[in-house]
């Protein structure tokens, strides 16, 4: 039995009973953020769309989405695709396109320190011996690539010796021998 607080809220009086089913606005909240994941699943490639925990009449249904055009048909098709989101494990889709995310981070941070170890190698003599001391098993390579490099940025034109130097320093920074984020910076 419920029974008004001083606060105007309601408490369980027998802890037998289970809590009301939720309310409308919570049901329609849940219903648009399974929209919201069904429309992220329609930003995805069919590559990545396959690799997720989704029934084939779900992936026909995202198919069929990304050809519509007309407004208010791909509002009901996105509509269509929140219930079927309904009987699908979106706790399982949502970890997945994190993890997305997550590993997309991953990796454009380490474009970003890739591209700052290299402008730093071009520009400061004193980044190159802390390079070397952090990765020795680059030194005959960098030692062949980045004087032609130098003189490349120096002709200001970033050419092959340039880009070449960003996959070594790339190339070092995502071996699995260097873990410790402190390295990449």
């Amino acid at each position: 039995m419920r029974r008004p607080s001083s606060t105007g809220e309601t408490s369980v009086s027998d802890p037998g009973l289970s809590a009301e089913p939720p309310s409308k606005s919570q049901r329609k909240r849940d219903s648009h953020a399974l929209q919201a994941l069904g429309e992220r699943l329609v930003e995805l490639s069919d590559e990545r769309l396959l690799q997720l925990p989704v029934s084939e009449r779900m992936i026909d249904a995202v198919r069929l989405a990304r050809g519509i055009r007309a407004r208010e048909g791909r509002r009901r098709q996105m509509q269509f695709i929140g219930r079927l989101m309904r009987d699908a494990d979106s706790d399982a889709i949502q970890q997945a396109i994190e993890g997305d995310r997550q590993q997309h981070r991953a990796e454009t941070a380490l474009m970003h320190a890739a591209e700052q170890w290299r402008e730093r190698l071009l520009n400061d003599s004193n980044a190159v011996s802390l390079w070397l001391e952090r990765h020795p098993d680059t030194r005959t390579p960098l030692e062949k690539i980045l004087p032609a490099a130098r003189t490349e940025v120096a002709g200001r034109q970033h050419g092959r010796r340039y880009r070449e130097l960003f996959r070594l320093v790339r190339g070092a920074l995502e071996s699995p021998s260097n873990t410790d984020p402190s390295h990449q910076s």
